[in-house]
């Protein structure tokens, strides 16, 4: 068990409003020790560390000068709620984080009243905080209330495009609502594009801005070196834009750059900008990842995510892998495909390590673009690449893909344009919970006319979709694999591409076939299994193909077994419907045959490992075989002989 820090102002906080009550000095010395409370916590836990790090003094800043959950306070992706909720009554829950059961990672509405928009993808915050700020003007009736909104955003969540429409539209509408731009200098990967630039050239010269300098006293009152500076920072801030800087532009009061690690400066800003805001306000507010945790602070992800680590080194508790990841199968495969075609590009959108293409981009750095969070422009992006005759490989998680819905039908389906999508992360994938699942990328790409999607079942079939997608020019063509380790199978020297729209058998029997698409081949076989100990044999055959769908194998499937059962890890519409509408098309249920589709429930499943969301999903093997001995009509026996 790791030793608790001592917390003895902390010990104090049950609820926001207890803040009010203490002096700035006192909430200096608070900020500490919930810094190491959290450390501590996700220690035991693991989880985003180095984002909630980044933002301790301007948590405690933000609760103790608004009246939450009254003042509505709505953090951007969340990855850096913790502290907030260590504040807002969830102290004693703290150590279960993103475990079954336990708090979510991420700000969830259900949780707590203190959480009034849940969040776990980027950019939502300030088209959040400016509806909540005109519903509050409209006479919105809420149990809590409805104060202040504050939006707190960080500046890789900028890259997107639905920030800059909100702040326009917040900027036309000029409700008073705050934006506090956390500004870290850092999203997950290094920031990319012309934001950044802009942000790092705000700071780039010692800024003092009029409020700050009005916090710690008039500018005329510096020392020479420090006034100087101060004039350059108004300078430069004035002159960013015709006629004010770009935040300006868009009708937002404009106040920073301020130290978010100094409550000094956090304190008076904001308890100014609440005494006397009538309209729309940015807070440029410069904060460091993983501040104060020496081993967050020197990695290179600033501790992004974690597994369960020693707090005095900071070394991560992760047990030895027995087969390479899917991520890693991936991207070493995309990489040997590069090798032979210099046409072979890939892009993501700020995922650079999560989706493997960290190592594509080593090796091929000019072939490789991180767009930052911008999804729908990396499709698009993806779709002139193709039409400008590449081969490029779109890597997003299946969540994240779901942003560029429009572009993939507009600007890839519509066009017939041979983008590859890389789908990662297919599928349930444990602690993220319902947010980061991919459970609809099948069912949304299935039924776009032209589009081949294929999912893997091991990574040795990884290998030779990545080669499939090389070599399919004609169209679109997507292929799906989960997060984590893969089956331990025998791999490939080199990938060969497969026949388009063509499954395999696995293994014959009678009476049932099992037809699984994607990686719950594993699970199949394992009721296949304890299926052969009851006297039953099923056939089971991996389709490969949702689209097109290999109708000649599941057309013979259907007439030489008396049931048909598809397996899927994906929500009701995609498979497991395309082959029941092939069926029906077809007239074979006029024949009298079982079929049965396994699913994940129309439900969204909350954090737990992955087998335990599976379970809760009833896709695990056991499940399989319950409903094999269903439609055979064996269970009901086995119930009235017990």
């Amino acid at each position: 068990m790791t030793d608790r820090p001592k917390t003895p102002l902390l010990d104090r906080v049950d609820s926001p409003a207890d803040l009010k009550q203490f002096s700035d000095a006192e909430l200096i010395r608070l900020s500490h020790e919930l810094r190491q409370e959290t450390i501590s916590a996700v220690s035991v836990t693991g989880g985003h560390l180095g984002a909630g790090l980044g933002v301790v003094e301007l948590t405690v800043a933000l609760h103790a000068v608004f009246d939450t959950p009254r003042d509505k306070l709505v953090w951007d992706v969340s990855h850096q709620c913790y502290p907030h909720k260590i504040l807002t009554k969830r102290r004693d829950r703290i150590r279960t984080l993103r475990m079954k059961d336990g708090l979510s990672g991420f700000t969830k509405r259900t949780e707590s009243p203190y959480d009034p928009f849940g969040a776990a993808h980027s950019s939502t915050s300030i088209s959040a905080a400016l509806g909540f700020a005109v519903a509050r003007d409209l006479g919105g009736v809420v149990p809590e209330g409805l104060g202040d909104a504050i939006a707190v955003i960080g500046d890789g969540s900028m890259s997107a495009g639905m920030a800059y429409e909100a702040m326009n539209n917040a900027g036309h509408l000029k409700k008073r609502m705050f934006v506090i731009l956390n500004d870290n200098e850092m999203s997950i990967a290094p920031p990319v594009g012309a934001m950044s630039a802009y942000l790092t050239r705000l700071y780039a010269e010692e800024p003092f801005q009029e409020l700050k300098a009005a916090a710690k006293g008039a500018v005329s009152m510096l020392p020479g070196p420090f006034r100087e500076g101060a004039k350059r920072a108004k300078d430069m801030l004035k002159g960013m834009a015709v006629g004010g800087t770009l935040f300006e532009q868009l009708g937002f009061s404009y106040l920073g750059p301020i130290d978010g690690h100094d409550l000094n400066q956090l304190l008076p800003v904001l308890r100014t900008v609440k005494a006397r805001a009538t309209g729309p306000v940015l807070i440029h507010v410069i904060t460091k990842k993983g501040k104060g945790y020496g081993p967050a602070e020197a990695a290179r992800d600033k501790g992004h995510a974690t597994a369960k680590f020693n707090v005095l080194t900071g070394e991560q508790s992760k047990a030895p892998s027995n087969a390479p990841s899917y991520t890693r199968v991936f991207a070493d495969s995309l990489i040997a495909q590069a090798a032979d075609d210099d046409k072979i590009c890939a892009v993501t959108a700020a995922m650079p390590d999560g989706t493997g293409l960290n190592l594509f981009a080593e090796r091929y750095p000019s072939r490789c673009f991180d767009v930052g969070i911008a999804e729908q422009h990396g499709v698009t992006f993806s779709a002139a690449l193709a039409a400008g005759g590449m081969k490029p490989f779109c890597t997003i998680y299946s969540t994240f893909l779901q942003r560029g819905y429009d572009q993939v039908v507009h600007d890839v389906a519509i066009q017939r344009l041979p983008v590859r999508f890389a789908i990662d992360r297919a599928g349930l994938v444990g602690a993220d919970g319902a947010t980061h699942a991919g459970s609809f990328d099948v069912a949304f790409l299935a039924n776009l006319p032209g589009f081949v999607v294929m999912a893997a079942a091991d990574e040795a079939e990884l290998v030779h979709m990545v080669a499939t997608a090389a070599a399919h020019d004609d169209g679109p063509i997507a292929f799906r694999f989960p997060r984590g380790e893969g089956a331990g199978v025998t791999m490939p020297e080199r990938g060969q591409p497969l026949e388009i729209g063509k499954g395999r058998i696995i293994a014959e029997g009678k009476r049932v076939a099992l037809l699984s698409f994607g990686t719950r081949l594993s699970e199949v076989e394992k009721a296949a299994e304890a299926l052969r100990a009851k006297g039953i044999t099923p056939t089971i055959a991996d389709a490969r193909f949702a689209k097109p769908l290999d109708r000649e194998m599941i057309l013979r499937l259907a007439a030489d077994h008396e049931a048909l059962i598809t397996i899927e890890e994906g929500a009701v519409g995609g498979f497991g419907s395309h082959v029941a509408q092939l069926l029906s098309d077809e007239g074979v249920f006029d024949a009298g045959l079982k079929y049965r589709s396994m699913v994940l429930p129309d439900t969204f499943i909350d954090q737990a490992s992955p087998a335990d969301m599976y379970a809760v999903a009833g896709m695990n093997a056991e499940h399989i075989e319950a409903k094999v001995l269903d439609v055979l009509g064996i269970a009901s026996i086995g119930a009235q002989r017990a």
